[in-house]
């Protein structure tokens, strides 16, 4: 364990990293762990950090919002396609006019 890897494992605990409980995966030495590098404080290896851009996470999110509410209008049409009673016909419009409405609001984001 050199001096400099412990050092800079202390400035890291300083500046509010973690122990991870988990050892170093190539000599089993102690990790600390910050902003998603994992440095071992024996070896010095710290694998590569890997994030997940924040963008294609929300896209994700709302690509199946927007296919759940798709769905949701499939089901609405095909129950106001059977309905005979006009006062229910009128609370399907509503549904469908509310589902749409969202649909738009989250275009427009």
């Amino acid at each position: 364990m050199s001096k400099d890897l412990t050092k800079k494992a202390a400035e890291m605990l300083l500046k509010g990293a973690t122990l991870l409980s988990e050892h170093c995966p190539y000599c089993t030495g102690v990790r600390v762990m910050k902003d998603g590098y994992a440095l071992c404080i024996n070896c010095g290896r710290e694998p590569e950090k890997k994030d997940i851009p924040k963008e294609k996470t929300q896209q994700k999110t709302k690509s199946s919002l927007e296919e759940i509410l798709e769905k949701k209008m499939e089901s609405l049409s095909k129950e106001l396609e059977h309905e005979s009673n006009h006062e229910k016909q009128q609370e399907i419009l509503k549904s469908i006019n509310s589902v749409l409405e969202t649909i738009e609001k989250m275009k427009n984001k």
